[in-house]
């Protein structure tokens, strides 16, 4: 006689808890966004700042998602979610939204950076400035893996 069990078509897998978290797809790019994202405000605020209104979002953005993502990440490392499938939405609506506002602040870098190269500031704070540049647009691309990895999960 053959088992009866759920379809495969209702079972929903189980959101991660504990170091499993750091095994799953996309549950596994919370670490290293928490981590680029943490070398983008080191980056702008070593630089000497010279266009604040345009690196002050930047710091905001990076400095307020890696605040989140590090308490996301806590709270998944806990099981705080208690396998609910509205920890999926809130999951998806975060990084999707953090994924546009972290373009936003990519954009933006890149124009201070531009603006620095013209402005004869000192080398090094030229090259702060790209390496800051690169890590938020990584950062926006892990955002976006992410956002629509467990979108499509």
């Amino acid at each position: 006689m053959a088992s009866v069990g759920p379809s495969a078509a209702s079972s929903q897998p189980a959101l991660p808890s504990g170091p499993a978290v750091f095994k799953t797809i996309p549950y596994a790019f919370i670490l290293p966004e928490i981590l680029c994202g943490t070398w983008v405000w080191i980056l702008v605020a070593a630089t000497s700042v010279s266009l604040p209104l345009l690196q002050g979002w930047v710091m905001y953005v990076s400095l307020t998602s890696c605040i989140i993502s590090l308490l996301l990440l806590l709270s998944y490392l806990l099981g705080l979610h208690r396998n609910s499938e509205n920890w999926k939405v809130l999951d998806s609506l975060y990084h999707g939204t953090t994924a546009i506002l972290y373009m936003s602040a990519a954009v933006l870098q890149a124009n201070a950076t531009i603006n620095s190269e013209f402005r004869f500031d000192t080398p090094l704070n030229y090259q702060l400035n790209c390496a800051a540049s690169f890590f938020a647009f990584l950062t926006t691309f892990l955002y976006i893996l992410h956002a629509f990895s467990i979108y499509y999960q």
